[in-house]
């Protein structure tokens, strides 16, 4: 598909740079498969899911991946955004013209980093002076979060709490699933006491999910790896929800993208560990997420490309004229909107990506 289909006009007040306080105060767009939308508050999602229903969140929790370096007198900057060993990690360099395999890059007076290889548009791997958890702290230590760079500032102490969500646990991610911000203690009561159930999977979101599509057509666009769990656990709750009538809610692009990297062409899902690079636009099958429960993305996205196979572009072009027109927050830190998928969306097998076990 072309990727201008995908563009659409959004007013730079919309874009929000902090989040609401608290979490659970921030608006919620729900957008049936048909029908009028509803606006409605974050706090109230309970009130939009049956019982029976089961929640599958993103337990990945971000570190803070973008470093300041320096080569001899000049100054560089990298984002981590995947681990490839111990000491190894692919990143995303500015200005990678600076990275040669003789020049050393200094980050602290105990990190340094080397180049192994260089790619396009900044693409990098580094091989580091520390390795596994020596290389971690000293990462927490020197290190900023990563906030995508349309909200134009620099990170700060409040970052570190409001850029992770309530139940982050295993550390990876460089970019937060942020569908899980609006998220507190106070409505996963909620939704227990109503019978509605969360699992978790881990996708550790890389930094390419802030890349714009450069291809005129979604076929000459490559995802970035991303790594990824499902437990046993994980995958037997989601098996028992479906078997006894209850909807998949998937929280988050990444949750969605993980369940439907890790089922086969019928939908059946079992424990799975790997990397994924799927793609999903309109056209491709949906076999596990019912509903999905996401924030307002960037034009021409990869992730607005995929609620619009979700719910189908027209529709979602409609519901985010309707979300610009009624005041909310976009992106990250910003509102959340509800998703029922497409009846017609297809859900017969259809060539996958490469998914590497």
């Amino acid at each position: 598909m072309r990727v201008d289909l995908f563009d659409f006009n959004l007013p730079r007040e919309c874009i929000a740079d902090r989040p609401v306080s608290p979490r659970d105060s921030s608006r919620l767009l729900h957008v049936p498969a048909q029908g009028p939308f509803g606006d409605h508050i974050f706090r109230t999602l309970p009130d939009l899911l049956d019982p029976g229903d089961l929640l599958v969140l993103n337990d990945t929790r971000v570190i803070p991946a973008r470093l300041q370096g320096r080569i001899g007198d000049g100054a560089i900057e990298v984002t981590l955004h995947f681990q490839e060993s111990p000491d190894t990690w692919r990143v995303f360099a500015r200005p990678a013209k600076k990275l040669r395999p003789e020049r050393t890059v200094h980050f602290g007076d105990d990190l340094s980093a080397s180049l192994i290889e260089r790619g396009e548009g900044g693409d990098a791997v580094l091989r580091f002076s520390l390795s596994g958890e020596a290389l971690t702290a000293a990462i927490r230590r020197l290190g900023h979060i990563p906030l995508p760079p349309y909200m134009g500032r620099a990170d700060d102490a409040r970052d570190r709490t409001d850029y992770q969500t309530v139940y982050a646990r295993h550390e990876g991610a460089v970019a937060a699933p942020t569908a899980g911000l609006h998220f507190t203690d106070a409505v996963f009561e909620a939704l227990a006491a109503k019978g509605i159930g969360h699992t978790t999977v881990t996708l550790h979101v890389g930094a390419g999910t802030f890349l714009p599509v450069t291809a005129d057509d979604t076929q000459d666009h490559r995802m970035h790896a991303e790594r990824g769990i499902i437990s046993a656990e994980a995958a037997q709750a989601i098996r028992t929800a479906r078997q006894r009538g209850g909807r998949i809610v998937a929280v988050g692009t990444t949750s969605a993208r993980l369940l439907e990297s890790a089922c086969d062409d019928q939908g059946n899902l079992g424990p799975w560990e790997g990397q994924t690079r799927l793609f999903l636009t309109p056209g491709s099958p949906i076999r596990v997420v019912d509903r999905l429960l996401t924030n307002f993305h960037l034009p021409r996205s990869t992730l607005f490309m995929l609620v619009s196979a979700f719910c189908g572009l027209e529709r979602m072009q409609d519901a985010y004229r309707h979300a610009v027109e009624s005041g909310y927050r976009f992106y990250s830190y910003g509102d959340a909107c509800l998703l029922d998928r497409d009846p017609a969306a297809p859900r017969s097998p259809l060539p996958r990506p490469e998914d590497t076990p």
